[in-house]
């Protein structure tokens, strides 16, 4: 039973640090080889495949692959194809062409994202062959996920990869190692009553949009929408903000600017903790109030980026680190345990893949591309127009205060139109 879990929790270690060593860090190489306008696409092309291909990689696993196989088939290619963009970005240098290089991440991110819910569907295969219940098991065990995020930070950071290609080299190789390490896992059996098997459109999570009939229901998952605007913005832009005060002259020198990656990993280990938090604030609370403190984090913390600097403000951007977990999972774990609470056994899992499909997907797809949109108006545009760093900053500035203004917006929003009470948990 222990062997099991010291094995699962290395599979989540190494799923999530595949992830870890360029999500933070991408946005300034990109901006460092003359990309910085479109480092959006980057992180957009994740809500993209998010929506189709976590659902049609769960099929193959369902009816004709055992899911450990599915699972490394998927790391291998996105690690193939992740190796050939790094050694493409390495070739071409500060020549890189956009469409090449585009086309070799998103055929990456394609395979990798189904990865996820794939680990997470072995584990849960895993520990029910041994008796153990996944709700109690598995949560320890994911933690150990975010710790390898955390690493590969880190190591991207200190080995001085965070603005060359390399840190895709190192989240290739890894996806390598684990696509290896995928088929020493417990077999998955293969569903053979074909009455037990989703369809595409139920896979796909499309018969639970009956839920939008139910006002209350589709409400929640219009603001899970407009919320999930907010979820990638930090990811694809934190790293290259920091970095830019390296453009000021008092800054250069400053723990931030020199190890940005390791400031922001800041963010993971209150996400890490503030998953504690959840039981005890839904119980006491309820889903509104919680979502409220969710948005108000993301307020927070687009906030505190505009407010602070790597030098005497550094104080700010730790606040902005903290406050990450609150605004993260106060949003998505809650909101994933209401609608579970909220809708019957029959379109349960639908119900959760709309969900996502609205946050994950789409919400987070049409915010990052729209944030890119003001971020190239305030700061890469002037900067290639000649703006000095200070005029560089002021402009970043602008756009985490109009970031933050967004979030205050629907926050209000939400309290205003999303009715729901909560009956306290009784001791």
């Amino acid at each position: 039973m222990m062997n099991i879990k010291l094995r699962l929790t290395a599979l989540n270690f190494l799923e999530f640090a595949v992830w870890g060593a360029y999500l933070t860090s991408m946005g300034t190489y990109l901006a460092s080889v003359g990309l910085g306008s479109h480092i959006g696409w980057f992180y957009s092309v994740q809500g993209i495949v998010s929506i189709f291909m976590p659902a049609l990689m769960g099929i193959l696993a369902d009816r004709w692959m055992e899911g450990q196989r599915v699972l490394s088939l998927c790391h291998t290619l996105a690690g193939a194809f992740m190796i050939m963009a790094s050694l493409y970005a390495y070739q071409a240098g500060d020549a890189v062409n956009f469409g090449t290089l585009f086309t070799l991440y998103t055929l990456s991110v394609a395979f990798f994202m189904p990865t996820i819910a794939l680990s997470y569907s072995v584990a849960y295969s895993a520990l029910e062959k041994t008796g153990q219940d996944p709700m109690k098991a598995f949560p320890p065990i994911r933690v150990w996920g975010t710790v390898g995020f955390i690493v590969t930070m880190w190591v991207v950071d200190l080995s001085g990869l965070q603005p060359t290609p390399g840190q895709w080299l190192v989240s290739g190789g890894l996806s390598l190692v684990m696509a290896a390490y995928s088929l020493t896992m417990p077999r998955m059996e293969i569903k053979k009553d074909s009455s037990q098997q989703k369809t595409l459109f139920e896979a796909l999570g499309l018969n639970a949009f009956r839920l939008f009939l139910n006002p209350r229901m589709a409400m929640f998952f219009v603001f899970a929408m407009l919320l999930g605007f907010c979820l990638q913005i930090s990811n694809g832009y934190a790293n290259p903000f920091i970095t830019s005060f390296g453009g000021i002259e008092e800054y250069q020198s400053t723990f931030g600017v020199q190890h940005a990656n390791i400031l922001i990993s800041l963010s993971q280990v209150s996400e890490t903790l503030c998953i504690l938090l959840i039981p005890f604030f839904l119980s006491r609370f309820g889903i509104k109030k919680v979502v409220l403190i969710a948005l108000l984090g993301w307020v927070l913390r687009f906030g505190f980026f505009g407010l602070g600097n790597p030098g005497s403000g550094v104080w700010l951007f730790l606040l902005s680190m903290i406050v990450y977990g609150v605004a993260f999972d106060f949003f998505n774990i809650s909101g994933s345990l209401f609608v579970n609470k909220e809708t019957d056994d029959s379109i349960r899992s639908s119900a959760q893949g709309l969900f996502m499909m609205m946050t994950n997907g789409l919400g987070a797809f049409v915010g990052t591309l729209v944030a890119q949109s003001v971020i190239n108006h305030y700061v890469f545009f002037p900067q290639k127009a000649g703006a000095s760093g200070q005029e560089v900053i002021a402009g970043w500035q602008t756009c985490w205060y109009i970031f933050a203004a967004y979030a205050f917006v629907v926050a209000v929003l939400f309290a205003i139109f999303f009715r729901y009470k909560h009956e306290p948990v009784k001791n």
